[in-house]
């Protein structure tokens, strides 16, 4: 195989790796940040394994001034200081490249940029095929027949490389060296690199492309005219100092040799320690697969034998019968064996039975042939009630037999007041619920308990055993394995217990006795939060399970005529766009469109690009244009059109259950950190309800029986009234007390006149600067919603707190209590830890602050709709009324009853609803509830 060098550029990986998960960070279980060190380390190994580079080299910058910095004493000074994860992660870098060999290639004086040109200009000339990892655009200029840039693939997409042809494609040049001439005209606002003023990327291109050169275009101004010639004859040594500036060095000395990059063996033992240490498991697994913990090797038979003497409870290994065996692996933090059983015959389940039925609390977790709980077949059962320990209940493969053993356990599972423990609960009562058999609680689900705990982090088994117990459960690939030459890699689960029932047994009791151990670490952990434990989150499982099981019934004819109607009128505006912009254009490419928008049309002057260099042309944009051509809006009536007709229209149907004949949406009680739910396959919470066009589609949910209707119940501006509770600002609950459109009585408040002199734009900027206010909008993001100058946003949102002071006290109280306990919290004490609350970096600390004053409000609406979730479900239950909830959607809950139940179930609805959770400060919440014969009607 040729040589191949594999140079990276570490901190742009590290940022741009940082970045990548600002929304969901990957944190350690003490909280640490490891975002930009996992993205750097999955990039490396990545290289390391799919492109088997012969050498490697990672360049990093150093604080030293540089050549630059002597010709331009401004270069880099408007940089903003480096974030403090980021920071963070540097020292750690490195680490990890020195427990893989990798040389890490640094110098002060040199940036990164310049090491790598030294280097790849090295082994340019020896003809060693060479890739540059970066996303910098400016590594353009390096490259040759022999030189690439390598831009890693970024939330799923394919690595990107590029080479001479692509360079000069993507600038629109001749050749690759020509990037520094556009970018020294340009300039660069991120390295203070001054270019040209005024000229922006396109006319940089564009000058380029014409003249060659910087130099040959300041020869040859005479041929341009106007400002173009006025803004580079006065920026002319500008122009100069920036090409160099921006020029790459590649002849500058350096130590490093070539052969110095030959790739090594990493030293394993500080691998896998580093690795451990930054709970970094996955990758872990991926180099040192079931040798990355110490301690992991199969058992023998002794092992066995000690494994029966260490549990007083166990009998022998030879004469015990439920036939114990031994899991593969052993826990790190000790030595302990797992005996784990596997029950089969009609005896053993009795006796199994016996033994659970003495118990207070017990763990269970179903194995199961698929996914969807309303058409699977169950595999198996298996428990745990002690550490290490655990049972397995095989099931016949035959169906009348299986569903015999099932009905063995019904008593068991179906007594209330005995925990029933287990992860991501809901999936298996569902199972069980679509088999007949109604669990009952208490309950303790780990990934709920988790959720709660530490919102913020991941939530699933292996995640926790790794955390909680330092121990890796064994893989599903270990039975149902990806490889060719596995013996189940094309079986199910159902095709290994038939093969070999021990080896599921192993897995699946494995799984019970990890979440017992989970639950029982997790417990005192729970402390304040109890209460939303016990008696929001936990009770709510069981109501969910009964929604998805139950479905809701869509009427397909009806879709597919909206649909009919939705096309033709895709077709009508977009014919009517193509007319407004001048000619045809693919509507579907940003690219194209911007084009069409600011180039042909020239609707403003400096539109905002993306990173790559495109037109933006995202809703916000569209929305701040409105008004500037009639073009607009009808791109923005297309996009709605076609994101319905795709979404919905056609989508639904096929989510159209074949068992069943319903749609059944899945319900996550804690996706998000302040515990609002959420729905998937399909997401039913984001049909739209604002629009016209998105209301229809609401026609197309309809009762599943003759005679039967829908009920909506809605609550009344939840979020603004648990605002005016929590901050007791008078002047607000009065609002509300009074009976006043709450919009309108704040426009006339901010605006200072009476509630009949608010003009429909007053109620419309009132509007947007309540739900604003709940998450912490800025001046700069009210201008930017409302298409008004900052300073005038900055006076309304000035206005508003003098109007209601109580809710800015309450806003600083949050923000100055988040920075002094470290977490946020709900009026039921659900908390949220914010971990950048006190960061030196102002973007980071500003995001945190808004988190900080939104997780108390839309918190404490969540728990307020989950809390009447379960006391409508329990009412309607006990009132022997067949009405039964389908869904649950923001703040709204859709029912489906017999027309003759309307008035009794509204009046159970509306007052469960409304007396769910008590709002201080004496606020009420209100219930809207309607009907009809389909969703829309009853809303």
């Amino acid at each position: 195989m040729s040589d191949r060098l594999f140079l990276l550029d570490a901190m742009a990986l590290i940022y741009r790796a940082h970045f990548a998960f600002i929304k969901n960070p990957i944190r350690t279980s003490d909280g640490v940040n490891t975002s930009a060190l996992y993205g750097f380390a999955n990039t490396l190994l990545d290289i390391l394994h799919n492109q088997k580079p012969t050498h490697l080299g990672v360049a990093i910058d150093t604080s030293a001034p540089t050549p630059r910095h002597e010709m331009f004493p401004d270069y880099k000074a408007q940089r903003e200081e480096i974030p403090e994860d980021i920071a963070m992660a540097i020292p750690q870098v490195k680490r990890l490249l020195q427990a893989m060999n990798v040389p890490l290639l640094v110098r002060d004086g040199y940036e990164a940029d310049d090491i790598i040109g030294i280097m790849a200009a090295r082994a340019d000339k020896a003809g060693m095929e060479t890739f540059m990892v970066t996303p910098d655009k400016d590594f353009g200029q390096l490259v040759t027949e022999h030189v690439k840039i390598y831009k890693p693939g970024r939330q799923g997409s394919d690595v990107e490389i590029l080479g001479v042809k692509e360079v000069c494609e993507r600038w629109g040049i001749e050749r690759p060296s020509q990037v520094i001439d556009i970018l020294g005209l340009m300039g660069d606002a991120v390295d203070n690199i001054p270019g040209v003023k005024g000229f922006g990327e396109k006319t940089a291109t564009a000058l380029i492309q014409q003249f060659g050169s910087v130099e040959n275009l300041l020869a040859n101004t005479d041929q341009l005219k106007g400002k173009q010639k006025e803004k580079l004859e006065a920026s002319r040594d500008d122009a100069i100092l920036s090409k160099k500036l921006a020029t790459i060095f590649t002849d500058m000395p350096f130590e490093a040799e070539l052969a110095d990059l030959v790739v090594k063996p990493h030293d394993d033992e500080a691998l896998k320690a580093f690795l451990t240490e930054f709970e970094f498991n996955a990758l872990g697994r991926r180099l040192f697969g079931d040798d990355f913990k110490a301690g992991r090797g199969r058992k023998t038979d002794q092992a066995v034998k000690q494994a029966a003497s260490l549990s007083p409870d166990a009998p022998s290994a030879q004469d015990d019968l439920f036939s114990p065996s031994v899991s593969a692996k052993l826990t790190t933090i000790a030595d302990t064996p797992h005996v784990y059983h596997l029950v089969q015959s009609a005896e053993e389940r009795q006796k199994l039975l016996q033994l659970l039925a003495k118990q207070p609390s017990y763990c269970f977790d179903l194995e199961t042939t698929g996914l969807d709980p309303r058409d699977t077949q169950i595999v198996g059962i298996a428990f745990s009630w002690k550490a290490h320990e655990g049972w397995f209940v095989h099931f016949p493969r035959e169906k009348a037999a299986a569903k015999a053993v099932l009905e063995e356990f019904r008593d068991l599972l179906t007594r209330e007041g005995t925990e029933k423990i287990g992860h991501n609960l809901k999936f298996d009562l569902s199972v069980l619920l679509a088999h007949g058999i109604e669990v009952r609680g208490p309950f303790f689900d780990t990934m709920l308990a988790h959720s709660l705990i530490d919102p913020d982090q991941r939530h699933g088994m292996d995640y926790l055993s790794e955390t909680y117990l330092r121990y890796t459960p064994v893989p599903i690939t270990s039975l149902i394995g990806t490889e060719k030459d596995d013996l189940f890699s094309q079986a199910t689960m159902a095709d290994v217990a038939a093969q070999d029932a021990r080896k599921v047994a192993d897995y699946a009791a494995e799984d019970a006795d990890v979440t017992w151990q989970l639950a029982a670490k997790m417990r005192p952990e729970l402390k304040e939060q109890v209460y939303v434990f016990e008696s929001i989150e936990s009770p709510l499982l069981p109501v969910l399970t009964k929604m998805e099981n139950f479905g809701v019934k869509i009427d397909v004819q009806a879709l597919r005529e909206y649909g009919i109607e939705l096309e033709k009128k895709a077709q009508e505006l977009q014919k009517r766009i193509q007319e407004n912009a001048g000619g045809p254009f693919n509507l579907n490419s940003p690219k194209q469109l911007g084009e069409v928008l600011f180039d042909r049309l020239k609707l403003i002057d400096k539109p905002k690009k993306t990173a790559t260099g495109q037109y933006q042309t995202n809703e916000q944009v569209l929305q701040s244009l409105l008004g500037l051509h009639p073009i607009i809006q009808d791109i923005l009536d297309y996009r709605e059109v076609t994101k319905l007709n795709s979404t919905y229209v056609e989508a639904l149907p096929h989510a159209v259950s074949k068992v069943t004949g319903r749609v059944h949406t899945t319900f996550h009680q804690l996706m998000a950190a302040t515990g609002r739910m959420a729905s998937s396959n399909p997401n039913l919470q984001n049909i739209p309800i604002r629009s016209d066009l998105g209301r229809e589609i609401r026609k197309a949910f309809v009762p599943g029986h003759d005679g039967w209707i829908l009920m909506s119940a809605d609550y009344s501006q939840i979020e603004l009234r648990v605002m005016a509770a929590l901050s007791g600002d008078e002047a607000m609950i009065e609002a509300f007390a009074q009976g006043h459109d709450i919009h309108q009585a704040t426009a006339a408040r901010v605006y200072g006149v009476e509630l009949d002199g608010v003009l429909p734009e007053m109620r419309r900027t009132a509007k947007m600067v309540n739900f604003g206010i709940i998450y912490g909008i800025s001046a700069f993001g009210l201008s930017q919603r409302l298409g008004i100058p900052r300073a005038e946003a900055a006076t309304i949102i000035e206005n508003y707190f003098q109007q209601f002071p109580g809710i800015k006290r309450f806003m600083d109280q949050i923000v100055a209590d988040t920075k002094k306990h470290g977490y946020t919290e709900t009026l039921t004490k659900r908390r949220r830890t914010i971990r950048d609350i006190t960061s030196a970096n102002a973007t980071v600390r500003g995001q945190a602050e808004r988190v900080a004053m939104n997780t108390p409000i839309q918190g404490t609406a969540a728990d307020m709709i989950k809390l009447a979730m379960i006391h409508v479900d329990t009412a309607l239950t006990k009132a022997g009324l067949q009405a039964r909830m389908l869904l649950q959607v923001h703040d709204e809950l859709l029912f489906e009853m017999p027309a003759s139940e309307a008035d009794q179930a509204r009046a159970i609805i509306v007052d469960a609803m409304k007396n769910a959770l008590q709002l201080p400060h004496g606020v009420q919440a209100e219930v809207e509830a309607g009907t009809g014969t389909n969703w829309l009607q009853a809303h």
